[in-house]
């Protein structure tokens, strides 16, 4: 698994996700528990990871949406 992006906003996590399900891209939430331990002030960023197979085709569809950034 190789990381695609991550972020600390949950609304751009959920729309990333939504992204990558309608491109049946399969993907993991990496760190998205550690919420729990910081009282959620979103300070750990969550990071989406995929197979390195699919990056590339990941990486298309984060690029037309314009999501392909790290913040």
């Amino acid at each position: 698994m190789v990381e695609l992006i991550k972020t600390t906003n949950v609304a751009r996590l959920t729309y990333v996700q939504a992204l990558l399900d309608d491109a049946n891209i399969p993907f993991l939430v990496f760190d998205q528990h550690i919420s729990m331990l910081e009282a959620g002030i979103g300070a750990f960023p969550r990071r989406i990871m995929v197979e390195e197979s699919f990056l590339l085709a990941a990486k298309t569809v984060l690029q037309d949406a314009q999501e392909f950034y790290n913040d």
